[in-house]
């Protein structure tokens, strides 16, 4: 049997550690670690056309299965493409092992042909960044890194010069078994007694959950029906938390709506579940507040806690759930409930007001047939900016769809890369990149790979010919909008140049029927929704809060695009509040 090179022995270790796809653009520093790929049957090279789309690609896939993911880039600018795709999965605790190929290791350090030093360049989005110097390092070096994406939830980096790669692995390398799962984290003792007393002393208890309650819906469910607690979620807990939810008041934060901010704010005790919510000038300040994180280094970074306790959401709700004492009184809870139904009533008028005549299109239309039409267990990927606001208030969760984006890096132009790591993981599954033309039209080329690998994702295109949330937000500090203007192409004749499905839609009548084709198509397909890029209401009264970054509850008004099915449920949970 030949001898392994290093590169084989590093595809070898991705493969026992469940990766099936490496994403990346070759380059002559890749070679043998693409060669490798090509010559083991367990893994698949996917070949994009950006390496920044090959790192969102990667977290997403790693997003949607929960496991580990791989991308790579060529020395130099390859490598350095994967950055801003890297700093998204780590922020998003994606475990994700990026290969970072690199010059000749004899000319490290001396200025070399498209030189950089990879391990110091990506310490900031990463929990591990290495250079594999000897091929003696491996592979204990990558099973490190590994571990470290795996069980810290987050980016690895190894750094590997092209001759190293090619050069004979070390005999009887050690195989140690990888750790490829997390463990759940039970908080101590001491802090579950505290919590109780905390929760058994106050009269009006508020929960805001974030992403880490996936996993956790029955639990938080049961725990807000015994002490009669409204719950509010951040936008990444929204998937996990509003659906099936008789508690809920919405959403708190820059695309908040309903009543989540009065009820973290008029409740005695405030509990963060799984959230590291960014915005600290939406959090109470006068109130006591307890935190629950598998993170440690995020308690109490956003807001000053009366408690921190360190575990698993799920686990921690189990050891509540039988200790606290059940409340009665449901007076906070339905006031809330009230509120939150009456603050959705105020702003839906945006919505119902001739959408489906009104040319532009509204988007808000868009995401609401969309929401419609769309599969039950779809994945909307979708892009920064107004889409956000278009997923966040219409796009329905339901505990089987997802909904992911780049809501903690915030960058441009994820939808369509993040789509085609969600529709590698199953092609029989309906994913939707919910893209901007500003996003779209940036990471374009990448819209190839969808016809590269014949991949079904329906590109659902919010084309106002602006980038409006960059308007908007000059706008509320009241500044003139510059530079925000795209002159744009008939992206759906660019669709069909390509090779792809692509249909353009003017006016409101046509989008079902576009929609409706665009689906059935069996390939990928484009639908190009020209969409009125004055769709937002901005308030007539402009706050400092507000100009120095919608801060408070002023912000909601800015963002009073509709609301859509959320008040339907909102409707619905008022059945429980008893009547006089």
């Amino acid at each position: 049997m030949a001898k392994q090179n290093v590169a084989e022995q590093f595809v070898d270790i991705l493969v026992r550690a469940g990766v099936k796809r490496l994403y990346g653009v070759v380059g002559d520093s890749l070679n043998p670690v693409v060669d490798a790929v090509r010559r083991n049957a367990a893994i698949d090279w996917v070949h994009v056309r950006h390496e920044e789309t090959a790192a969102f690609a990667a977290g997403a896939e790693a997003q949607i299965t929960g496991k580990l993911t791989a991308c790579a880039g060529s020395c130099g600018p390859g490598n350095l493409h994967l950055i801003n795709g890297l700093y998204d999965a780590h922020r998003s605790m994606a475990p994700v092992l990026a290969l970072a190929s690199h010059i000749p290791s004899s000319e490290i350090g001396l200025g070399f042909f498209q030189e950089t030093h990879p391990d110091r360049l990506f310490q900031e989005c990463s929990h591990y960044s290495e250079l594999i110097s000897s091929p003696k390092q491996m592979p204990r070096l990558l099973q490190t890194a590994i571990q470290n994406a795996v069980g810290r939830s987050g980016v690895s980096v190894v750094s590997l010069p092209g001759d190293i790669a090619a050069e004979p692995a070390p005999e009887k390398a050690a195989e140690t078994a990888l750790v490829t799962t997390r463990p759940t984290v039970r908080p101590g003792d001491d802090e579950i007694d505290r919590l109780v007393r905390m929760i058994d002393a106050a009269d009006k208890v508020t929960l805001f959950c974030g992403s880490g309650t996936a996993g956790a819906h029955a639990e938080v469910m049961e725990f807000a029906e015994k002490v009669k607690s409204p719950v509010g979620h951040a936008l990444r807990g929204k998937e996990w938390i509003q659906y099936d939810n008789p508690y809920d008041v919405g959403m708190s934060g820059l695309l908040g709506y309903g009543a989540a901010y009065e009820a973290t704010h008029e409740c005695d005790l405030l509990i963060l579940l799984g959230t590291d919510f960014p915005y600290n000038a939406f959090l109470p300040d006068d109130v006591q507040i307890a935190q629950v994180d598998v993170r440690p280094e995020h308690l109490g970074r956003r807001s000053k806690l009366d408690l921190a306790v360190w575990g698993d959401v799920r686990e921690t709700l189990r050891c509540l759930i039988p200790r606290v004492r059940e409340k009665t009184n449901r007076r906070f809870l339905d006031k809330m409930l009230k509120k939150h139904a009456d603050a959705l009533e105020g702003v839906v008028k945006a919505y119902t007001r001739k959408v489906d005549k009104h040319v532009p299109i509204h988007p808000e239309y868009v995401a609401s047939v969309l929401d419609d039409m769309a599969d039950d267990d779809a994945v909307f990927t979708v892009d920064t900016g107004m889409c956000n606001v278009w997923a966040a208030r219409y796009i329905s969760p339901n505990g089987r769809r997802r909904v992911i984006g780049s809501f903690s890096h915030g960058s441009m132009a994820n939808a369509l890369p993040m789509a085609i790591g969600a529709q590698l993981t199953d092609r029989s599954r309906q994913v939707v990149s919910m893209s901007g033309d500003g996003g779209f039209s940036m990471l374009m080329g990448d819209f190839l790979t969808l016809v590269q690998y014949d991949l079904p994702v329906k590109v659902v295109l919010f084309n106002n010919s602006s980038l409006s949330m960059v308007e908007l937000e000059m706008l509320v500090a009241g500044l003139p909008s510059y530079g925000t203007a795209n002159r744009n192409p008939d992206f759906a004749a660019v669709a069909r140049a390509c090779g792809a499905y692509g249909v353009r839609v003017e006016k409101p009548k046509e989008l079902a029927g576009a929609l409706k084709s665009a689906f059935k198509h069996k390939g990928p397909a484009l639908v190009d929704v020209v969409t009125d890029p004055n769709a937002l209401s901005i308030p007539p009264k402009i706050s400092a809060e507000m100009v120095t970054g919608f801060a408070l509850s002023a912000s909601k008004m800015v963002l009073d695009g509709g609301v859509g099915r959320m008040l339907q449920m909102a409707r619905s949970n008022l059945r429980n509040v008893p009547r006089p």
